[in-house]
């Protein structure tokens, strides 16, 4: 064998080798583990691109991570969005029908109509589940059931500590999504918005932050008086916002129900009610109708019945007009900050006079969503003085 026959053979060796060598750097480079919102290490064989919501509403999440179509690699979700935001629901049909005609609505993931036979036939790789449900999905059986499938679960949370967890969350699904860039950005916009609340009432001091008291869901069930948080949720905005939250007071617990003697007798400076367009799929419900498609005059005589109620009306917040309801569905996603702000410039108006929270909201769908800001999504009652 000549030299350059040896050569010539040795070079094709070192290239065969050289491309077995990169094929399995990118193959290695396709894997992913990350640690999810519950503690748990999730490793996934490859970059998925065949996602199940256990939450439609984690759209919230995803949406603004995502340069292009937010849906593209969804193939089904639990219909809450439809049910409890259909406003919101309604935008993103506006930009993407074909994609939310397509899902496949898996049903609650921890109730009898969620089928494994349905996520395996979808050939999904990885369901995506709330934190805060995580013993519920242990309970039920879930996780055995689809990890023996071979199908992979990760948590996040943009619910019950909210404000601490969102940004591992966005960090996490910004890898899942292949989106870390964007993630970043959104982060970024994130913090910036919180710290124009954080930075200005970790001045204010205990004694000068008022009580609040909030009522979740006001509305929902027609003459019950009331559910609240403890210090999760909208219990930590208001604290967050320079309020004190009386239902923290009563029980370290995400949530707390109140009864209307102990609201009387703590006689907040502020209560305020969470509502959303529930109508559509209770139509009982007394709640204020907030949201994309909600006008505020239509909302009026909604606010003044619940400031109103029996026991209500004689609080002093009612008579100084600060009964107020803000959008409930900011409470499940990484969008609080805006109701953060809201709640600040209620709280401290003096303080917070230049804050323009409509215009944060605005900031964020020009910068992050793929639709306008439009609708109502807070307001106060009126003085009964």
């Amino acid at each position: 064998m000549s030299l350059a026959t040896r050569i010539s053979g040795f070079l094709g060796a070192l290239a065969a080798s050289a491309t077995l060598i990169v094929s399995a750097t990118n193959a290695q480079a396709e894997a992913l583990t990350f640690t999810d919102i519950a503690g748990r290490e999730v490793t996934l064989q490859e970059m998925p691109d065949k996602i199940i919501l256990g939450e439609g509403r984690m759209m919230y999440g995803i949406t603004p991570l995502i340069e292009g179509n937010p849906f593209e690699k969804i193939v089904g979700w639990n219909n809450d969005l439809i049910l409890y935001d259909p406003d919101g629901f309604r935008q993103f049909e506006s930009v993407y029908a074909d994609d939310t005609a397509r899902l496949i609505n898996f049903g609650n993931p921890y109730a009898g109509d969620f089928s494994i036979e349905a996520v395996l036939e979808s050939e999904a790789d990885l369901v995506l589940l709330e934190s805060g449900s995580l013993f519920k999905a242990e309970e039920t059986g879930l996780m055995e059931k689809l990890g023996a499938a071979g199908v992979q679960v990760a948590f996040v949370d943009f619910r019950r500590n909210a404000t601490e967890n969102v940004v591992p969350s966005l960090l996490m699904l910004g890898r899942i999504f292949g989106e870390e860039k964007r993630a970043a950005e959104f982060i970024d916009f994130y913090i910036s918005q919180m710290r124009k609340v954080t930075n200005i009432i970790d001045t204010i001091p205990a004694e000068e932050r008022p009580l609040v008291v909030v009522e979740n869901a006001a509305g929902w069930q027609v003459d019950f008086c009331c559910w609240s948080f403890g210090p999760y949720n909208y219990g930590r905005f208001v604290e967050l916002a320079g309020g004190t939250n009386y239902a923290s007071s009563l029980a370290n617990a995400y949530s707390v129900t109140l009864s209307l003697e102990g609201i009387i007798e703590a006689n907040p400076a502020h209560i305020v009610a969470t509502g959303a367009n529930w109508s559509e799929s209770r139509p009982e419900v007394t709640s204020v109708l907030l949201g994309y498609d909600a006008e505020t005059e239509p909302n009026v005589a909604r606010i003044d019945a619940l400031a109103s109620r029996a026991g209500f009306a004689d609080l002093e917040a009612v008579k100084a007009g600060n009964y107020h309801a803000i959008f409930h569905q900011f409470y499940n996603s990484p969008y609080h900050f805006v109701a953060i702000q809201q709640l600040a410039k209620w709280f401290h108006p003096d303080d917070f006079e230049d804050l323009d929270p409509w215009a944060t909201f605005v900031e964020l769908h020009e910068r992050f969503l793929p639709f306008d800001a439009k609708g109502t999504f807070w307001m106060s009652a009126q003085a009964a003085d």
